[in-house]
């Protein structure tokens, strides 16, 4: 974990982006030699679980063709990616010339093209409109960084459009995509170095041993985790739970987990989960993955790293073409964003563990073709538990992200802050309450496009044993002249100076009967 963990203060302050420099949208992680997870530093949990599938589809199609001084840099939902913003960078670490491990950093770059700026764009329908999309490509090759190569990648976006077609953009912000992914590569770099002191020291047959126990122990434990919890709920040897939940559109996502006590596995089955979406809401089933694997860390209660043991007790059964498995071309933009929350939501519902948060990332995006992209995803209210409250305006489950500081946001942007308070009153009530969300509002002093993706607007977080749900969010533009607009969920507009935008984030459910 120390050598993720280091390997993320060296990205933080080597990128310029302030999506990666301030509000530390990124994670890096250590994977063995067949791109399981072995340690990671507790950045995303969106993120963790997603990038070892991304390791593994990378040596599975690279095979012989990863030369030693090779670096890949990939983003592609199907090549395990979360959605197109987040770039992931992969290094091997070699000894004797055989890969023994890898090293993998993926960060938010806040614009990488497509139809709006900031790069998530509330209504997308292909992939296509979302940015620039790459399933492989050697952004390093021995000494040599491929500028030229990943700037045409990153442009290409601006060359798919027909004539008659509404343009896609190239990305907006290439210098710091640039600047972000050198950062990366650095990041790698440090993590190789420290994994081949790590081997100097202890040699590669204690460090793989150790990394092999360390997967073990967490096997353990989610097993044990598993039993006890049988035994706690009095269920049968073999039993059941289940629960669903819904989008803001209606989409269901059902869940059945059934757990073997004689063995403490698990079978996380989301038949009944409705198709793939006309929209950008479908999520990567990587993403499902690191939305299972991080409830059963959360469910564990000893100290362990977060890795691939914890899944080692479990088959997922996601059907494909629904919602969680969607094509090669569907719009995922939302999913990683969105969709992970409620699948969390549905997981620790099904097993009583802590009544529904925001259940949303609150996505804005703000910029124009000169200004580029501004990205940043906003608090809420967290779900009390059996035996706590809520806490007030926090980033939740999938997200781990800092807010972009006032004096950072208004020195760099062409916004004002108004205000950023607790929501007061949001949070549901209950023996236990559930947190308050927030209250952001900006004035815009620059003609901009700005866009909001958003969820829990129309369906509200639910509550858990008879606690009660906690508020819905809302979205409203407030014109110059005093004009008040109902914005909805996922939508887009251009404003300009003196526009207001106030976004109210969800609360979360309460726990048990008032």
């Amino acid at each position: 974990m120390s050598i993720a963990e280091q390997m993320g203060r060296t990205l933080q302050r080597t990128s310029i982006s302030t999506n990666i420099k301030e509000r530390l949208d990124f994670s890096c992680a250590l994977f063995g030699p067949d791109g399981g997870l072995v340690a990671n530093a507790p950045h995303l949990p969106v993120h963790l679980g997603a990038m070892q599938k991304a390791v593994k589809w990378q040596i599975k199609a690279l095979g012989d063709d990863w030369k030693e001084g090779d670096v890949i840099v990939s983003n592609h939902p199907c090549a395990g990616g979360s959605h197109l913003p987040d770039m992931t960078v992969i290094t091997p670490v070699y000894m004797d010339g055989k890969r023994v491990f890898y090293v993998a950093s993926r960060g938010h770059h806040a614009d990488i093209g497509g139809i709006t700026p900031g790069s998530l764009p509330p209504f997308s329908v292909t992939l296509l409109e979302e940015g620039a999309s790459i399933k492989s490509f050697k952004l390093k090759v021995g000494d040599n960084f491929q500028e030229a190569g990943i700037t045409e990648m990153l442009n290409a976006p601006g060359k798919i459009r027909k004539p008659h077609e509404a343009p896609i953009s190239v990305t907006r912000n290439l210098r710091d995509n640039i600047a972000d992914l050198k950062a990366q590569v650095a990041a790698n770099q440090k993590g190789i170095t420290l994994v081949e002191e790590l081997i100097k020291h202890y040699s590669l047959e204690v460090v793989q041993a150790y990394m092999h126990h360390v997967q073990n122990n967490a096997e353990r434990a989610v097993r044990k985790m598993l039993i006890d919890l049988s035994l706690a709920y009095n269920l049968k040897e073999v039993d059941t739970l289940t629960a669903e939940d819904f989008m803001d559109n209606g989409a269901r996502i059902k869940l059945a987990i059934t757990i073997n006590r004689k063995d403490g596995s698990a079978i996380f089955d989301f038949t009944g989960t409705d198709d793939e979406i006309y929209g950008n809401i479908n999520c990567p089933k990587a993403v499902t993955k690191s939305a299972i694997i991080y409830c059963l860390r959360c469910l564990v209660k000893e100290e362990i790293p977060l890795n691939q043991g914890c899944l080692n007790p479990v088959k997922i059964f996601v059907p494909k073409g629904s919602l969680l498995s969607p094509s090669e071309t569907a719009a995922v933009v939302g999913g990683n964003v969105l969709t992970s929350q409620r699948v969390t939501d549905v997981i620790l519902t099904a097993f009583r563990a802590v009544a529904c948060g925001q259940g949303c990332m609150n996505n804005l995006t703000f910029g124009s073709k000169k200004m580029g992209g501004y990205y940043e995803t906003i608090a809420g209210g967290a779900g009390a538990g059996p035996s706590w409250n809520g806490q007030d305006a926090v980033q939740i489950h999938m997200t781990n992200t800092r807010i972009t500081d006032a004096e950072v946001l208004e020195a760099r942007y062409p916004v004002m802050l108004n205000e950023f308070s607790i929501r007061k009153g949001s949070g549901g009530d209950g023996a236990f309450k559930g947190g308050n969300g927030v209250i952001r509002e900006f004035t815009f002093l620059k003609p901009l496009t700005v866009g909001i993706l958003s969820e829990r607007r129309s369906i509200a977080p639910v509550g858990l044993c008879g606690g009660k749900d906690g508020a819905r969010g809302r979205n409203t533009l407030i014109r110059k002249d005093g004009r008040k607009i109902f914005f909805g969920g996922k939508n887009m507009t251009k404003v300009q100076p003196g526009d207001v935008f106030r976004i109210e984030t969800p609360g979360g459910a309460g726990y048990g009967v008032p």
